[in-house]
């Protein structure tokens, strides 16, 4: 039996504001904290979940992992206004301005990618 993904852990000097980020964008909840680790997750509580892990220190290097994400049921545009409003940051990661996607960066900087067709574009396509 192959395994599964679990949880995602997401270092943070500030977990509460890193957990309410992605727990707006993503539209999720906690689900369980203590004074080192938030966990937060879909609202049916399916896997995988992510921790919210508190650390001394602060990101200083490019993710070597980061999520991919897409709008759903509003266009990319309109999602990219919401993740901003929400606090989320452009980043350049040396992406070249032709890229199809936007890198943005949650509220302590951990990079993620807004692509450009939404979940409703893809759909369209299969």
């Amino acid at each position: 039996m192959p395994s599964q993904l679990a949880v995602i852990a997401i270092d943070a000097v500030r977990p509460r504001v890193v957990a309410d980020f992605w727990c707006a964008v993503l539209g999720w909840h906690v689900v369980e904290e203590d004074s080192d680790v938030i966990s937060i997750a879909p609202q049916d509580e399916t896997w995988p979940s992510i921790d919210v892990v508190a650390v001394p220190e602060g990101k200083t290097v490019k993710n070597r992992l980061h999520f991919d994400l897409r709008a759903d049921g509003v266009s990319t545009a309109e999602e990219l206004e919401r993740l901003l409003a929400l606090g989320a940051r452009r980043k350049n990661v040396g992406q070249g301005p032709d890229v199809s996607w936007v890198v943005l960066g949650d509220p302590e900087g951990n990079e993620f990618c807004l692509l450009s067709r939404s979940v409703q574009d893809v759909e369209d396509q299969e």
